[in-house]
């Protein structure tokens, strides 16, 4: 028998596709759980050409309060959305929506997630002058706004289409600079912050050796990647004495606002949330 109980229970979703391998359901039931909430949080497969349809029944009053949109939705919804804010106005893209007043608001939580998972990691990250960016594809652009938003003087973004990184430069203005890869050894030399956006080092791809000793003492190598959670990178800095941020926080802290719209209660990443999924990048990997 139907019970008529989930009707009235608080759903939320992540809609990507492919969508089968999001983790996001692990981290909001986590919370739901944590918190002793009704409710649901669930994959949802929606490919390109359905994906007007499926915003609009959530515009519709349907069964859910709002949810998460990844790969390759993210501009799409933007564009679908009733309400984006500053933040995603800017972007161009979003990965977080919520129904309010009978509109569909949309954030981007994406660079929100970056800055929080180094602020709790490694504080006082941001006191530095020079920031290296490498990758000028879709991850790089909340990253990018975030770090400009935080006040770093230099940021320079490396890509091997330099076209690509002046187009971020042209978005966000200064203090970004755009610079082809021949430039990166150059650029290391003294910096105090190094972000790998690219998917270099992801799933067991290759990485280049970098000149991680060059980069200033004191200098953070972090990477938006976590699988795996020890990147080529971050290995190749950690050889030369440098610290290093993994990027499984980013994930984990870019869900709490979402969570905080949907169900009504801000939660916090700890050490056992972390672990969870820790536990099930280690079955995957």
């Amino acid at each position: 028998m139907h019970d008529s109980r989930e009707t009235f229970s608080p759903r939320a979703f992540v809609a990507g596709y492919p969508i089968k391998h999001s983790r996001s359901p692990l981290i909001h039931r986590h919370w739901l759980k944590h918190f002793g909430l009704p409710g649901d949080y669930e994959r949802v497969a929606v490919s390109p050409e359905d994906f007007a349809d499926f915003i609009r029944s959530v515009k519709a009053g349907g069964d859910y309060r709002g949810g998460n949109i990844t790969i390759p939705h993210k501009e799409a919804a933007f564009h679908l959305a009733d309400r984006p804010d500053q933040l995603s106005e800017e972007l161009g893209a979003v990965n977080t929506l919520w129904m309010e007043d009978g509109a569909l608001h949309a954030t981007n939580t994406d660079g929100f997630g970056f800055t929080a998972n180094l602020d709790a990691s490694h504080p006082g990250w941001d006191k530095v002058d020079v920031c290296v960016v490498l990758g000028a594809g879709g991850a790089s652009r909340a990253i990018v706004q975030a770090l400009r938003d935080r006040g770093l003087a230099e940021i320079h973004i490396v890509n091997r289409s330099l076209h690509r990184a002046e187009e971020l430069a042209d978005r966000f203005g200064r203090p970004l600079r755009a610079h082809g890869l021949d430039a990166l050894p150059e650029l290391m030399q003294g910096a105090g912050l190094f972000v790998n956006t690219s998917s270099l080092g992801m799933d067991g791809n290759p990485a280049p050796h970098l000149p991680f000793a060059g980069m200033r003492t004191g200098a953070l190598v972090t990477d938006i990647v976590y699988v795996p959670l020890k990147t080529p990178f971050m290995l190749q800095a950690e050889d030369v004495g440098l610290a290093t941020v993994d990027g499984l926080g980013m994930l984990l802290h870019q869900a709490v606002p979402g969570f905080e719209k949907w169900f009504g209660r801000r939660p916090t990443v700890t050490r056992e949330l972390r672990e969870l999924i820790l536990a099930d990048i280690g079955a995957h990997v």
